[in-house]
């Protein structure tokens, strides 16, 4: 549709919300988000399974030849180990938004864990301005009912969230390329949509207009986020109509986001109607001037 209606949607800025806060207490701005890409890793060897007794140490275990694939992907500790899935580098503009930005913490809050991911980055650089490749599940034979035998197929469904600048379009070339040279020819790899990365420059003018307003309306310095660690259609705004992209999130991380129990909590919903009565305001009255696309 954007596509399409470029013309009749021309603008200078997409102004939306969506996702939480960094912290209840604190006002946030986001100017994009991580791409997200869905693939799956299977061995398929053989027909069935074979007596593990009988057969084991003669047959190529699917199961095993899986995981040794993965662990050339990503590593023990979360490190990613294929060049084509990092990004090249953090901006320091970015770098420096992150710099007072603190990970979870929160009474709702996982442990953040020390360690995991890439090595010499903080725990916002690492959820803001990196890639992370996840294994989301796992299968070989019948988990809930294991039984001697050497299963005949292995697969894994993994994510890669991706920050800008990383070549999203070709992941699927990049890992075939990449299993092949690790002596895994066997490992079938398929791709699914990828919703892809996106961020405003910091330093665009509207960030800085957005950021006063919303510090103006509360008294307090509102976060700054280059880009939501997850993922948003955003693409089509930013990429497609090359607009300024500003999220202001009303919700907060403990806020059980996709589960029965989603929450809003009554004091930041009030802080967030102030937040953007005073950012429309504020549009009417003095908003910068940005060429269109």
């Amino acid at each position: 549709v954007c596509a399409q209606l470029r013309d009749e949607l021309a603008a200078d800025v997409l102004i939306a919300s969506d996702g939480p806060r960094v912290a209840a207490e604190r006002p946030t701005l986001f100017l994009g988000s991580r791409g997200s890409t869905p693939f799956t890793l299977r061995v398929d060897l053989r027909e069935g399974s074979y007596h593990s007794g009988n057969w084991g140490g003669l047959l190529r275990n699917p199961a095993t030849v899986l995981a040794g694939a993965l662990a050339t992907i990503v590593d023990g500790r979360g490190r990613i180990l294929v060049s084509g899935l990092r990004p090249r580098e953090i901006p320091e503009n970015v770098r420096e938004a992150l710099r007072d930005i603190a990970v979870g913490g929160g009474p709702d809050d996982p442990t953040v864990d020390d360690g995991w991911g890439e090595p010499g980055l903080t725990p916002a650089e690492r959820l803001v301005g990196w890639n992370s490749v996840e294994v989301l599940s796992l299968a070989a034979g019948n988990p809930d009912n294991p039984v001697n035998a050497i299963p005949g197929s292995a697969q894994a469904q993994l994510q890669l969230r991706s920050v800008v600048g990383t070549e999203v379009d070709r992941l699927g070339g990049i890992l075939r390329k990449h299993l092949d040279e690790h002596g895994f020819p066997m490992v079938e790899v398929e791709t699914g949509p990828t919703m892809p990365p996106t961020r405003t420059d910091p330093d665009d003018p509207w960030v800085r207009w957005a950021l006063g307003s919303i510090s103006r309306t509360t008294g307090t310095e509102p976060a700054l986020l280059p880009n939501l660690g997850g993922s948003l259609p955003n693409d089509a705004f930013a990429g497609e109509l090359g607009l300024c992209t500003l999220w202001i999130p009303h919700s907060y991380p403990a806020c059980a986001q996709h589960a029965p129990d989603e929450h809003l909590l009554a004091p930041v919903a009030r802080e967030s109607l102030r937040i953007m009565a005073g950012l429309f305001c504020d549009l009417g009255e003095d908003s910068p001037v940005r060429s269109r696309p």
